[in-house]
Formats: structure tokens, C-alpha cells, sequence
């Protein structure tokens, strides 16, 4: 053994002539000039290559174009992907015809009478309907609920009421929720073109008028503006929203239960404002489409950011259209719902009967939440505000006879003609108000 180690050592270190591999590494000194010429040659070679591309698709002037559109990027729209995202969602469909609206409406376990109540009250053929029934509903009733849309005669013909086949568990403080409006939001935008506004609704939501007063008002108005109530987050909210670490259940259990939370606080962000409002919305796609695609990778950012937030339904489109400067002067501080809290206000609204009425019809909100199952108000609604009596509530579309009790919703007439009533009239008087410049210059404001 020691004959060995110290021959090893007299080859490292003694070996005048090189021959062991540590004396080649640090003795032999001729490899260098061969290296450093053949290194001038690939960049050589590279630096050809790269002026060659350039000047071969672009022109010799192309380099210099580059240069100036990184330094400048606003005026660089002709030179990134990017730019063919912004010019798709801005181009839109073609704005000469009515409008259109693309509805979800979410239920949990009990709902699903409810869920196809409002889903009739709030049909209409020019529309795109989607259903979600979260996994607490147990397999049976989330069954019924797609056979009742399967069997439909009208949703059958005209195609356009889907159910989700993936049943989500949905947290409403959590994630999870979201989550599942922008998975429904993807579905929609996959198998229609032609929807301008997104619409969410849950199964205690009922509508204040009728679909052909909602459309004729919106028919005359942009289709650049998102409604969605908007304040910035401070004070105790702030607190107790956005500096808590959570973790929502409802991504890896199986059964509903609380966020979970832990003892650790974290930092608020100085990237961006957070901003807050209701959960409820109607948002523009292009908006929308926006929050899906996210070519400037901000609303996946704020995706990340807001799985760790309380209430993060009422705080990440709020976020996402207040701080993106393409869309902030969109945004309109209102959710068309009317909704009546306690004092000082619960987690969740009070819930409507028929004393609330007349504040629902002066709201001039096309929609009102909460409302317990077949309470009696709804029948009122029905009657006095919707003019239903049988599945649907009526409309031009509706081309049928009601002679001896028949069903003039039966036979579908053309769908962009519209018949506005009353509701008409009192939505107008609330727009006015909504598009005044003295509202829309409040709107995303950091002043708290």
C-alpha cells in the first residue's frame, strides 16, 4: 500500500515529462492557440448565422427595430405573439347584431330544483346557459339534473344548456370557487363564438325582469364595459383577507369543510393594488377571454397569488381589472343585483321574501339574491314581473299560441327580435346613472 501511494504521488507531482493525467491538465500549455482559434470561428460562424436570419425575413434594418421595440414596447406590436392575442380580444365579434350572454349558474346539494327554476326564468334562445352542480350534491341528484336539461325539448333543439360532467367541490371563501367560474368561463368560450357578456349566477339568484328587457338595453349600449362592483381593499378587510396564510380543503379533500389556516402572517403586495366588491359580475369576454389567456401572465400571477386569500371570489377579478390599465376604465362599480344586508353586515346576505319587494323593483337591478326555495316572492316575481306561467318566462322568441293553456314558448320564433316591458324602463334609468361621468370617474379608485 504505501509503495503505491507514494508512486501515485510521484506521478502527480514529479513527472517532469507529463504523462499522467493531472500533469497534462495543468503542464501541457499547447492546446491553447487550437482553442482560442476555433472559438473565434464559432462566433464567427454564429454571428454570420444570426445577421443572415435577420437580414434574410426581415431586412437589414430589422436589428435595429428589435432593439428600439424592447426599449419601447408599446410601439412594438408587429414584432411579439402578444400582440395577436390584444388584436383578437379588442377585434371582437361583429357588433352589428344583438347581443348575447353566456350565464352560469352554480348549486350545491338540495339545489337542483332551484338551479332549473332560475335556468327557466332566465332562458333565452340567443343565449349559452351552463349548469354546475358542486360534489357535495350527491351523484343521483347531479344525474337528474343532467336528464331534466337532456330531455328538455326547447334546450334540445337549440343546444345551448350545458352541464359540467366534472363536479368540483366549491369552497365559497376558498379558491375553489373561482377556480370553477373561470373552468366554466373556458368551457363557454370553447363551444361558442358568439357571446358578448359573462353572467354568474347561483341557485338562490332570481331575475327582475325579463331576458328581452335585459337585451334590448344592453343592445344599445358598449360592449367594452364590465359590471363589477369595485372598492379598495383596506382597514380590517385588508387584515384579515390578505395577510393570513390558508389552504382551501376543497383541492384535495373529498368533503366540504373551513379553510384551514395557519399561526404565520405574510406581507401585502407592492406589485400590485388589491381591490375587493361582490362576488357577483357580468363581465365583458373580452375581459374574460383576457383572465383565461393571460398573455401578459398578470391575471395567472393574481391566479397564484389569490389561492392563498379570504373571500378570494370577491377580490381577484376586482384585482385583475383595476390594475391592468387596458381594461380599468371599463369597469363599471356595479353588480346588477340587489341584495339586503343585516347591520352591521353577516358573512351572508339576508334573505328575500315579499316585504322586499317593492325595494327589489325600485332597485332597477335586474337580478336580486338570496332567496330561500320556493318562497313565496318568486311566485310574485313570476307573475308581476316576468309575466310567466308556464316554463319559461315569455319573450318576442316565443311564437307559439296560448290558446286553452297551451305553451307559446314552445315553438321558437326568431331570437333577435325583443319585446322590452317596464323592466326595460327602470334598467334604462339605472345605466343612466352607472355610465354618468361623475360614477365612472370613481371607479378603481385608490383613495380609501
Amino acid at each position: 500500500m504505501r509503495k503505491y501511494a507514494n508512486s501515485y504521488s510521484g506521478r502527480v507531482f514529479n513527472d517532469k515529462n507529463g504523462n499522467s493525467y493531472s500533469g497534462r491538465v495543468y503542464g501541457d500549455k499547447h492546446w491553447k492557440i487550437p482553442f482560442f482559434v476555433s472559438l473565434l470561428v464559432s462566433i464567427t460562424l454564429f454571428t454570420t448565422t444570426i445577421f443572415g436570419l435577420y437580414s434574410s425575413s426581415y431586412g437589414r434594418d430589422q436589428v435595429l427595430l428589435d432593439m428600439v421595440s424592447f426599449a419601447r414596447p408599446a410601439e412594438s406590436d408587429g414584432y411579439f405573439v402578444e400582440s395577436d392575442f390584444q388584436s383578437f380580444q379588442s377585434n371582437g365579434f361583429a357588433k352589428n347584431e344583438p347581443p348575447r350572454f353566456a350565464y352560469l349558474i352554480s348549486g350545491t346539494k338540495g339545489d337542483s330544483h332551484r338551479m332549473m327554476r332560475t335556468l327557466q326564468a332566465v332562458y333565452h334562445p340567443r343565449n349559452q346557459y351552463i349548469l354546475h352542480m358542486d360534489l357535495e350534491a350527491p351523484p343521483r341528484e347531479r344525474l337528474n339534473l343532467t336528464i331534466s336539461v337532456k330531455n328538455d325539448p326547447t334546450f334540445r333543439k337549440v343546444e345551448n344548456v350545458r352541464v359540467m360532467a366534472q363536479s368540483n367541490l366549491v369552497t365559497y371563501k376558498g379558491p375553489t370557487m373561482f377556480a370553477c367560474t373561470l373552468q366554466a368561463i373556458s368551457i363557454l368560450l370553447k363551444e361558442s363564438a358568439k357571446w358578448d357578456w359573462f353572467i354568474n349566477l347561483s341557485a338562490s339568484d332570481y331575475p327582475l325582469m325579463t331576458q328581452d328587457d335585459l337585451l334590448h338595453v344592453f343592445s344599445n349600449m358598449s360592449r367594452n364595459l364590465n359590471f363589477i362592483e369595485n372598492m379598495l381593499l383596506h382597514g380590517w378587510k385588508l387584515n384579515q383577507r390578505a395577510k393570513p396564510i390558508i389552504i382551501d380543503p376543497g383541492l384535495y379533500l373529498s368533503k366540504k369543510s373551513d379553510l384551514a389556516t395557519t399561526s404565520q402572517r405574510r406581507s401585502l403586495p407592492t406589485a400590485f393594488t388589491l381591490f375587493t366588491g361582490s362576488a357577483w359580475v357580468v363581465l365583458t369576454r373580452s375581459f374574460v377571454e383576457y383572465c383565461i389567456w393571460g398573455w401578459d401572465n398578470f391575471p395567472r400571477t393574481l391566479l397564484m397569488y389569490y389561492a392563498n386569500f379570504v373571500s378570494s371570489p370577491e377580490g381577484y377579478f376586482h384585482t385583475v381589472i383595476c390594475n391592468t390599465e387596458e381594461f380599468r376604465s371599463t369597469a363599471i362599480g356595479h353588480d346588477l343585483h340587489y341584495i339586503a344586508w343585516d347591520t352591521p353586515p353577516k358573512q351572508h346576505p339576508v334573505s328575500l321574501t315579499v316585504k322586499d319587494f317593492n325595494k327589489m323593483v325600485n332597485s332597477s337591478a335586474p337580478f336580486a339574491r338570496k332567496f330561500r326555495k320556493d318562497d313565496p316572492v318568486l311566485d310574485k316575481i313570476d307573475k308581476e314581473l316576468l309575466g310567466r306561467t308556464h316554463r319559461f318566462a315569455p319573450g318576442a322568441w316565443c311564437n307559439g299560441t296560448s290558446a286553452d293553456g297551451a305553451d307559446p314558448c314552445s315553438v321558437i320564433g326568431d331570437d333577435s327580435v325583443f319585446r322590452p316591458g317596464p323592466g326595460a324602463n327602470r334598467l334604462q334609468e339605472l345605466m343612466n346613472k352607472l355610465l354618468s361621468e361623475d360614477f365612472r370617474s370613481k371607479q378603481c379608485s385608490t383613495k380609501s
